[in-house]
């Protein structure tokens, strides 16, 4: 068994799909790790440390042979070349944004294992990519706000004067918006949030922020499966508009981080009520590249509206690549050694889990969010 661990080509991917506590692991499994020089460069990781970790260092054609291809993002068919046959393509696919790569892949005859589709149960959760990387991003995007952010963060007494609190609004609080909230409060900023499932108001209160919600009106319960957010009724949505509008003018710093799968992010904050925030505010858009939550957000930029700075880093995660890359190999890891049969020498994957990331199989794009 050969795993393959290629460098990532995407502009601005700064992450690897392994790490030599990985390789090291692997092999321990009884596989072998070919590894493409410099795949670890941007995270820190020396072709050098891999080659002691035990594995073999390739300049080209890393992939030739392999039966398993490990990527934080889906390998160009291209280099696919000389693959064996039927062999696993496992890392972020992003299956609705790059769907002709999802079928270059079934006509090469690869099995397109989605790790973004990994069902929310208890047993994935060591699995679970969205939620390690979401965590780091989180995190993350406090930070740069603070940077760009032209206050203090928490109060401070001093003899010239008392500096007040920065206000920091967190809307959505999935595990992006948890750590953002957790962030926040440790750098002295008075935090409150909101989402459209009201299962998270324990949450935010543990944290010791301000849960901000809609009451008494339909469609306030917004989880649908896995635990993810659902489209609100058209009556919830007016109601948070208004009073998003009301408590979004008071804040300095927003960050938005509201996703759907498979779907375009909800518009959260237009450009109307970018211009009742204070001069010198910043919005972070977690979801930028989903379409944005917020209205004139652009992908990988920094813009002003109204005096106020909007980030649209599109992968955040990449802006910590040492952790964002231990986190995801160890999520892959994860997943392949839990599937491992001793016997076979390879993992062999359950229904449960199989059927719900299993992208193409034999020459076909089988799942069914994507046939049709």
């Amino acid at each position: 068994m050969t795993i393959a661990v290629l460098r990532e080509r995407a502009i601005g991917e700064t992450r690897v799909a392994a790490t030599p506590e990985t390789v090291r692991k692997f092999a321990a499994l009884g596989a072998g790790v070919v590894v493409e020089a410099g795949a670890g460069t941007a995270a820190g990781i020396a072709d050098a440390d891999f080659a002691a970790a035990g594995a073999t260092l390739v300049e080209s054609a890393a992939a030739a042979g392999a039966d398993i291809v490990l990527g934080v993002q889906g390998p160009d068919p291209a280099l696919l070349s000389g693959v064996a046959p039927g062999a696993w393509i496992v890392a972020g696919l992003d299956p609705f944004g790059q769907r002709p790569r999802i079928d270059d892949y079934a006509t090469l005859g690869l099995e397109a294992l989605a790790m973004e589709f990994m069902p929310r149960i208890t047993r994935a959760q060591s699995m679970d990519i969205l939620s390690s990387q979401a965590n780091l991003a989180g995190y993350k995007a406090v930070l740069v706000a603070a940077n760009l952010y032209g206050r203090a963060f928490p109060m401070m007494m001093t003899a010239a004067g008392t500096v007040t609190a920065a206000k920091a609004f967190i809307m959505g609080v999935g595990v992006a918006g948890l750590q953002a909230i957790a962030t926040a409060r440790r750098l002295g900023a008075q935090v409150s949030a909101t989402d459209v499932r009201s299962a998270t108001k324990e949450q935010i209160l543990s944290l010791g922020a301000k849960p901000i919600f809609v009451e008494a009106v339909a469609g306030i319960e917004g989880e649908g499966a896995g635990g993810y957010a659902t489209e609100m009724s058209p009556e919830y949505q007016t109601a948070q508009a208004e009073l998003v509008s009301s408590h979004i003018a008071k804040q300095d710093i927003v960050i938005t981080t509201a996703l759907i799968p498979g779907r375009a992010a909800p518009r959260l904050i237009s450009d109307a009520q970018i211009a009742t925030m204070r001069p010198g505010s910043v919005i972070y858009d977690l979801a930028v590249a989903q379409g944005g939550n917020v209205e004139g957000s652009v992908a990988d930029q920094v813009v002003e509206r109204h005096g106020v700075k909007i980030v649209g880093y599109a992968n955040t995660p990449a802006l910590l690549p040492a952790d964002a890359s231990a986190l995801f190999s160890r999520n892959l890891y994860n997943f392949l050694s839990a599937f491992w049969d001793k016997e076979q020498g390879r993992p062999v994957l359950d229904e449960e889990i199989g059927n719900a990331i299993r992208l193409t199989q034999g020459g076909q794009v089988v799942h069914e969010r994507l046939k049709g």
